[in-house]
C-alpha cells in the first residue's frame, strides 16, 4: 500500500464515482482504476462494489476510509510539522470566494496570507455557492465563502456577517417617490414592495441573492419584474449605470466598481432582505494548522472589508 493508492481510494469513496475522482485528482480514470485495483489486491479484499451509478465502499471499503482518511491527515501534519521546525508553515491552502466579495477581498487577503503564512502556498477560486459546494465535497476546495448555504451533516458553517441587500439605481431611473433626495437629506428606505415593481437586472437561479429576493417578494404576495437576467456583477452595475434597470444586491459589490458615484443606494424595508455570509469547510478532512491560521485570516480581512458597507 503507497500514500497515493490511498489518496486515490480515499476520492472515490466519498465522491462515490471513479469519474468525479479522476477529475478532482487531475488523472486519467484506467491509471486511476488501476492503481485502486493492486490496492485490492494486495489487501485481499474488494473495497468498492462498482454499480451503474458509481461506486460504494464495501465493509473492508468503509474501515479504509476511515483509517485512510487519518493516515492522509497525520502525512499533511507531519509535512507541516516538518516545515514549523525549519521555521515556516506550510502546505497548501485553497479558498472559495463569491464574485460579489472576491473583488474586495482577494487582495488584502493575500497579503495577510504571505505576512502571517509566507511559506504557505495560497490558492483562490472564484465561483458560485452551487459550484464551491461541489468543489467542497470533492476535496478542491479547503473552505469557501457561501451566501445562506443549506445546513448538512458533512460541512462545518461559522456565519461571519449578515448583510442587507439593497437597491442600486441610476439616479436618473428613479420614479417619482423614490427619486433620489435633494443634497442634505438623508435618503429613505424603499418599501419591497415599491422595489418589486421596478425593472430589475438580476442574477439567474440558483443564485443565492436571487433566491433571497424570491422567496421575500412571495412572503408579502408580490412578484419580482424582472427586466434582464445577467451572471456577472461588473455587467449588472454597467447596465443599471446605462438605465436599463434596477438592481438588489449588498452595498458592497459597488466597492470596485469604477462608476459607482453615479449610482444611487437605498436600504430595503417591509421586509429587509438579509444574506447570511458563510464560512464553511468539508468535515470530512481534519484541518492542518495552516489551514486554521488561514481561516483566521478569512474571518479578519472579511469582517475588516464589509465593515464600512454595514
Amino acid at each position: 500500500m503507497d500514500l497515493k493508492q490511498l489518496e486515490y481510494f480515499v476520492h472515490v469513496a466519498e465522491l462515490g464515482s471513479f469519474t468525479r475522482a479522476a477529475i478532482a485528482l487531475d488523472v486519467a480514470q484506467p491509471a486511476l482504476s488501476r492503481q485502486i485495483r493492486l490496492l485490492e489486491v494486495e489487501l485481499r479484499q474488494n473495497l468498492l462494489t462498482r454499480n451503474g451509478r458509481g461506486a460504494v465502499p464495501t465493509e473492508a471499503g468503509k474501515l479504509l476510509l476511515e483509517h485512510g482518511r487519518g493516515i492522509l491527515h497525520q502525512v499533511a501534519v507531519a509535512r507541516e510539522e516538518l516545515g514549523a521546525a525549519r521555521g515556516a508553515r506550510a502546505g497548501r491552502v485553497s479558498i472559495g470566494l463569491p464574485p460579489s466579495l472576491a473583488r474586495l477581498i482577494t487582495v488584502p487577503l493575500t497579503r495577510a496570507f504571505r505576512d502571517k503564512l509566507p511559506h504557505a502556498q495560497l490558492t483562490l477560486s472564484e465561483g458560485f455557492s452551487i459550484v464551491m459546494v461541489d468543489a467542497l465535497r470533492m476535496g478542491n476546495l479547503d473552505m469557501a465563502l457561501l451566501y445562506n448555504p443549506e445546513r448538512s451533516p458533512e460541512m462545518e458553517q461559522t456565519t461571519l456577517h449578515e448583510e442587507e441587500l439593497v437597491l442600486i439605481s441610476q439616479r436618473s431611473m428613479l420614479p417619482g417617490a423614490l427619486a433620489a433626495p435633494k443634497a442634505g437629506k438623508a435618503r429613505t428606505a424603499v418599501a419591497l414592495k415599491d422595489v418589486a415593481a421596478l425593472p430589475l437586472i438580476l442574477p439567474s437561479r440558483p443564485n443565492a441573492f436571487r433566491l433571497l429576493l424570491e422567496t421575500e417578494t412571495m412572503r408579502i404576495g408580490c412578484q419580482l419584474r424582472i427586466a434582464m437576467e445577467v451572471d456577472g456583477l461588473n455587467g449588472i452595475l454597467s447596465l443599471v449605470r446605462e438605465g436599463f434597470g434596477h438592481a438588489v444586491l449588498p452595498a458592497y459589490t459597488l466597492a470596485n466598481f469604477d462608476h459607482a458615484d453615479t449610482l444611487v443606494v437605498r436600504k430595503l424595508h417591509s421586509p429587509r432582505p438579509i444574506s447570511q455570509l458563510t464560512l464553511v469547510r468539508s468535515t470530512r478532512r481534519p484541518a492542518t494548522e495552516t489551514q486554521k491560521v488561514a481561516r483566521a485570516l478569512l474571518q479578519e480581512v472579511v469582517l475588516g472589508a464589509v465593515a464600512p458597507y454595514a
